[in-house]
This record gives structure tokens, C-alpha cells and sequence, in this order.
């Protein structure tokens, strides 16, 4: 099975090029500069070039029984949320979303699938009810972005390509992303609740990310939008004493709203802004866990079992 995966450099991208190059498949990353992403990828893994925003040089790629993975699109966590940076987060997801799509039309065959990224922010801030796919979206910056995001493919259903969004959570690994920034504070014991620490905190364990995410590609019945995130969420400060018992470290010195604010300006309401998103129709598809307990995945990332 051919795959290409868009934004396959990322931490996401490369963790599921290296699963489908181990079970035999034909995995493909889309980046601006193959030559360089060769020593970095996966064994088995091959990369194409790719400028981010047109179909050229890689729409030939597209095979029958191909499913694309759709990723790419400006990481929101990688700097302060500046006018300029919100366009970019925001304009990198629509016009690879674009690229993807004059790919599709440009190649003499259809894919199978194409799996879309998107995120568990695209709910907004929704207090303490448990949030499936059926709520619909907020109204934050992030909400608005993951709508547009959505929707920039959404144009492949009418050829009858099946799609699937992806709307995912932390993803918790210790080699980078949430988990990865935490724990040098959470060692040091400051590991305490950001603002109330009552929001909730939507986690996934990498491997189950992964898991989902072939599920999603095998499943012919998968279409529409799937919450990525491990059942039972915690709030946020819940999260962060099961960090510190796995590292047996106190969790105190809390982080108040108005100092995550000052210091990270309208991203700190991503932190602050919590909800407890469950993956409801991800379970009743028949997916199961390997890592549904916070304090297990914790363990097993970090080597604690």
C-alpha cells in the first residue's frame, strides 16, 4: 500500500512513515528538500519534493489504493502568536490544503482515502462536559483555524474519495511536543496546575496516535471526523500530579493565568482553555487503546514501568 503523507517530517509524520515502512508498505513524505530528509527519515522511507503549495512533482505519485495523509500546516506552539505568525499557522493549512487538492485533480488516478489533520481545538473552550464529534465548533482563533482547516479539502467527497478527519490531541512523547517541554519543569518540581488547572487536558499516547491513524487508513467504513484522544481525560491538573508520581517528583509551583499570558501573549489560552474531548466514535469503530491510563503511558514513555 502506497501512503503520502504531507508534513511527514513532523513528529506525527515520521512516527508513521517508520510504522507502515516496518510493515512493508510504500510510505512517501512530501518536503520542500528531499535530499536533506533522507539521512533523517526512517529506513524504508522515501521522500519527494514538495513547495508547500501546488501539485507539481508530486502528483504522479497518486496510484490507485494510494491514501494520502494530510498533515502539514505551521506548528502553533513554535512561537508567539504574533498578526504575522496567525497568518502563517492559519494560510499554511489552507494552501496545502489547496495542494493537495489540484494533486488530486491532476493525477490520472484517484486515491483511496485522504486522512486530514486537525486538532481537539477546533471545539473551543467548553468547561467540564465530556465533548464528542458531534459539538460543534468554537469560536477562539484556533477553532476558526481548524474549521478553515477542515474544510480546505473538503472538495474530494464529491469524487468520491473517502475522507477522514483527524482531530487530535497532546500527543505525549518524550522525544518533543507537550510532554517533551514539560519535563524539565515537571523534574524540577514545577509541575503544578496552569491557571485553575480545572480545564481539561485531551492527551494520546504516540502509539496510539500511530494506532488510530492506521486503523483509520484500513477502515473503508472511516469517514468524518475522529476525536484522537485517550478516553477518560483529566484536567489539566490532574495530569500534572500523575507526571510528578510517575517521576516522583511534587507538582507545586502553579503557573497563574495572568503570568502565562504575559509570557506567551493569546497562546496562552490554548493552555487555559481546556476540554475533555473524548473519542467516541473512534471506540465505537473498534479501536482499542494499548494506553487508555494516563499513569501507565506516562510510565512507559518515560521508562518508568
Amino acid at each position: 500500500m502506497r501512503v503520502i503523507i504531507t508534513g511527514g517530517t513532523g513528529l506525527i509524520g515520521r512516527a508513521l512513515s517508520a510504522r507502515l515502512a516496518q510493515e512493508g508498505h510504500d510510505p512517501i513524505v512530501l518536503t520542500r528538500d528531499p535530499e536533506k530528509a533522507k539521512g533523517d527519515l526512517p529506513s524504508g522511507v522515501r521522500a519527494a519534493g514538495w513547495d508547500g503549495k501546488s501539485g507539481a512533482g508530486w502528483s504522479n505519485l497518486i496510484e490507485a489504493g494510494t491514501t494520502i495523509v494530510h498533515l502539514a500546516g505551521a506548528g502553533v506552539a513554535d512561537a508567539r502568536w504574533t498578526p504575522s505568525r496567525k497568518r502563517e499557522i492559519r494560510e499554511s493549512r489552507l494552501i496545502s490544503g489547496a495542494a493537495v487538492l489540484a494533486a488530486i485533480q491532476e493525477s490520472p488516478a484517484k486515491p483511496r482515502a485522504l486522512l486530514q489533520a486537525s486538532a481537539v481545538g477546533y471545539y473551543g473552550p467548553r468547561g467540564d462536559e465530556p465533548i464528542d464529534e458531534t459539538e460543534p465548533p468554537g469560536s477562539t482563533f484556533l477553532a476558526e483555524v481548524c474549521v478553515e482547516w477542515e474544510a480546505s479539502t473538503r472538495a474530494v467527497e464529491a469524487q468520491g474519495i473517502r475522507r477522514a478527519i483527524l482531530r487530535t490531541g497532546l500527543v505525549l512523547t518524550p522525544k518533543g511536543g507537550a510532554l517533551g517541554k514539560m519535563l524539565l519543569p515537571a523534574k524540577l518540581g514545577a509541575n503544578g496546575p496552569l491557571g485553575t488547572g480545572r480545564q481539561g487536558f485531551p492527551w494520546i499516547h504516540l502509539e496510539d496516535e500511530i494506532g488510530a491513524i492506521r486503523f483509520l487508513i484500513d477502515r473503508e467504513d472511516a469517514t468524518g471526523p475522529f476525536n484522537l484522544a485517550a478516553p477518560n481525560p483529566p484536567s489539566q491538573a490532574e495530569f500534572a500530579k500523575a507526571l510528578g508520581r510517575v517521576l516522583h517528583r511534587p507538582s507545586f509551583l502553579p503557573a497563574p493565568a495572568f503570568a502565562l499570558r504575559l509570557a506567551l501573549g493569546e497562546m496562552a489560552d490554548a493552555l487555559l482553555d481546556g476540554h475533555r474531548v473524548v473519542p467516541k466514535r473512534l471506540l465505537e469503530l473498534g479501536y482499542r487503546f494499548r494506553f487508555p491510563d494516563l499513569e501507565e503511558a506516562l510510565a512507559d514513555l518515560l521508562g518508568k514501568k
